[in-house]
């Protein structure tokens, strides 16, 4: 019988690799920065730090949280098992289908990236540190969606209502074909929200949330609509992304700062690198 490792001991094991890289990456930074055009290193440091606090997310559950992760689990069930009929009833539509994957293009990266590099140039020109640090998260937040986004979908390996029979099966052929498909969760609702809780939480006037959380329902809807995901792709993708655009900004702020952070240190025996935890979030 193999002895099962210390939780903490198991943890690390499972981190080590990207505390490497990412520490790696720390190690050549001399001076703390924000991340910037001009920086593109801090900005991959913190992209890391934020997949590593993601990824790490289950070991700091709460039974608080218990109030949302129960209903959302008992309603991606009901929406799975409503997938299929739900895309029977839609029936198939070239035009509807072409006219919705635009909208939903548009809406999930065309808009989205073009406000954060509006954002980003008028908050420089006009020295407002306010918008500038708004299109830096939200553009973090987009980018940390989308690398979630793709390691789930090889994890989940959904096929999308284009594909066999059109149940949107799970794993259909085993390990040979793998990946098979990559429904689940759906990129496009996942960025759009990312972007949208950032925008929201830093600007949060009624017509600002209405506005970019009208634009992320949009394209939640058009997804379906255009048959390239089933209503459980696009529930599962909008909320992690709403959850990443919360922890960028929460875990960006000033304030607060990060679970994980990393620094270059001097010691007697030489340089290295200090690794810390903030067990107060």
């Amino acid at each position: 019988m193999i002895p099962s490792l210390h939780p903490m001991r198991s943890r690390f094991l499972l981190i080590f690799p990207l505390l490497i890289a990412t520490g790696n990456l720390q190690a050549q930074l001399s001076h703390p920065k924000e991340c910037s055009i001009t920086s593109l290193q801090v900005c991959a440091l913190h992209v890391g730090q934020d997949e590593l606090g993601i990824i790490t997310s289950s070991v700091r559950t709460r039974p608080v949280d218990l109030l949302w992760l129960v209903p959302f689990g008992v309603a991606t069930g009901a929406a799975i098992d409503y997938d299929a009929h739900a895309i029977r009833e839609l029936g198939v539509d070239k035009k509807r289908e072409d006219r919705f994957e635009t909208i939903s293009n548009a809406g999930a990266f065309v808009v989205p990236v073009a406000a954060t590099g509006i954002g980003y140039v008028v908050g420089s020109v006009t020295h407002n540190a306010y918008l500038k640090e708004t299109a830096v998260l939200a553009g973090e937040a987009m980018v940390d969606a989308t690398i979630l986004d793709q390691g789930l979908k090889y994890v989940i390996n959904r096929q999308d209502p284009r594909q066999g029979d059109a149940t949107g099966r799970f794993w259909p052929h085993g390990r040979k074909t793998w990946p098979d498909g990559q429904s689940m969760p759906s990129e496009h609702a996942m960025n759009v929200w990312a972007f949208a809780h950032v925008v929201a939480g830093q600007y949060d006037g009624i017509a600002t949330k209405a506005i970019v959380y009208g634009l992320a329902t949009t394209v939640s809807i058009s997804r379906v609509e255009a048959r390239q995901h089933f209503p459980s792709d696009v529930l599962v993708g909008s909320a992690f992304g709403y959850l990443v655009g919360g922890y960028v900004l929460h875990h960006r702020s000033r304030e607060k700062g990060n679970y994980f952070s990393f620094a270059p240190v001097s010691t007697p025996n030489g340089q290295g690198m200090q690794i810390s935890y903030n067990f107060a979030h």
